[in-house]
């Protein structure tokens, strides 16, 4: 059901208690019902009774509040819950899309594993500016035009009620995390790995020539890849045109991967020196042919699951 009291009910108890939502419901939901069934008994309209009960009722955030006994006067409540709608959206992706830039922007300087610091100083220093900015700014307004008349509240600015989500949020932060650890890693094994060589300095375990090219491109499809589990948390739900986006993705990182390791281009030469199994022409070849094989298999079975997932949750 997504009726219009369905609507009003969720709205409003999405900022309640959680240990209070089902007595809420139950009784908002038969309050909401008497109110209908007086209305209809006079002879009105179910459905024009159901939109006058619920726009007599109020906004859903002012109820929820009241229900809650929460003060919405950080602002003042003429313009409190227009201040905290802007501010959430603003904060949703600015922060995280300017932190994005720098650090892309400082890996293409060849910063390296240094890059992720300056973004995320970046990322935290835009979210601060962006509040404070922001309350001034509402402060300010609603010191010099107190009086204002903001839009009346109606029915029509309900949302939908919430649709199940079919992609988790444990399932996103584990996706971001692995990704975030690997776009660190890349960095990080050019000045730290775990092969050492005989004078005791560090051997990179790929090769320090992509860091021209390939290395900084592929942290950039990682950093891409981590903002699409984002935004696809965010729907909620897989879609074809999603599903496509990811195969773009999944064949932007991993035909590179392959082509460099059929080509021998991908682990570091100097291994060869430490470890002596990697010095044999044969070996090595074998060892990219199944990095190359290894990557092909992750990529078709991630495409087969997600296709399964998405036709299941378009049909």
């Amino acid at each position: 059901m997504n009726t219009l009291t369905d609507r009003y009910l969720a709205a409003t108890l999405r900022s309640v208690p959680a240990q209070r939502r089902d007595e809420i419901a139950t009784e908002l939901r038969a309050s909401i019902e008497d109110m209908i069934e007086d209305r209809t008994g006079g002879g009105e309209d179910a459905a024009a009774a159901e939109r006058e009960v619920l726009t007599e009722l109020g906004n859903p955030d002012r109820l929820a509040a009241r229900y809650a006994d929460r003060r919405l006067q950080l602002i003042g409540p003429t313009y409190y819950l227009v201040w905290l709608r802007l501010l959430k959206l603003l904060l949703s992706f600015i922060p995280a899309l300017a932190g994005t830039v720098v650090t892309v922007v400082a890996v293409v300087d060849g910063k390296g594993f240094g890059a992720i610091g300056p973004g995320l100083v970046i990322a935290l220093h835009v979210a601060v500016h962006i509040s404070f900015w922001l309350t001034l700014t509402f402060v300010l307004i609603e010191r010099s035009q107190p009086t204002v008349d903001l839009p009346d509240w109606t029915v029509d600015e309900l949302p939908d009620v919430p649709a199940h989500r079919d992609i988790s949020l444990v399932d996103t932060i584990a996706s971001v995390a692995m990704l975030v650890l690997t776009i660190g890693y890349l960095p990080l094994q050019h000045y730290q790995s775990w092969v050492r060589a005989s004078d005791g300095d560090n051997i990179p375990v790929l090769d320090p020539a992509l860091w021209s090219f390939w290395l900084p491109a592929l942290i950039v499809v990682l950093l891409a890849i981590a903002v699409f589990e984002i935004v696809k948390y965010r729907i909620g739900r897989w879609s074809w045109p999603l599903f496509g986006v990811k195969a773009l993705l999944n064949l932007a990182f991993t035909v590179p991967l392959a082509g460099l390791a059929l080509s021998d281009a991908l682990l570091n030469p100097a291994l060869g020196e430490r470890l002596s199994w990697l010095a044999d022409a044969d070996n090595r070849n074998l060892l990219n042919a199944l990095i190359a094989l290894g990557a092909a298999v992750v990529l078709v079975w991630d495409l087969i699951d997600t296709a399964l997932k998405t036709r299941r949750q378009t049909t």
